[in-house]
């Protein structure tokens, strides 16, 4: 089993849809673009949203078990994976990238 590093690429925030829809929150997303964490296999990092990793946690246990080439050929690199946590008012992408490190038991 092997590492798996998440990079966060891109946050974004929909200042329209929040001031129409969202009730007021502070600390939404504690998330910050170039942010990296490591995860040990399938494990999630700590300080990884929670809700972000529902949606990236699928392919973090498929990378770190060596698949590769998610839709036939959709990224360049072929143990990786663009992701997007499913916060509608504020998206993050996050890069999904398989490591040669392998993992500790």
């Amino acid at each position: 089993m092997k590492k798996v590093r998440i990079t966060v690429m891109r946050k974004v925030c929909h200042r329209d849809l929040i001031d129409a829809y969202e009730n007021p929150i502070e600390h939404a997303c504690e998330m910050e673009e170039g942010q990296s964490f490591t995860a040990n296999g399938w494990r999630r990092p700590e300080g990884l949203c929670e809700s972000a990793w529902d949606i990236l946690s699928p392919f973090v246990m498929a990378l770190s078990h060596g698949a590769a080439d998610f839709y036939d050929g959709w990224m360049k690199n072929k143990k990786s994976a663009m992701l997007s946590c499913n916060d509608g008012f504020r998206p993050v992408s996050f890069l999904v990238e398989a490591m040669d490190e392998d993992a500790e038991e």
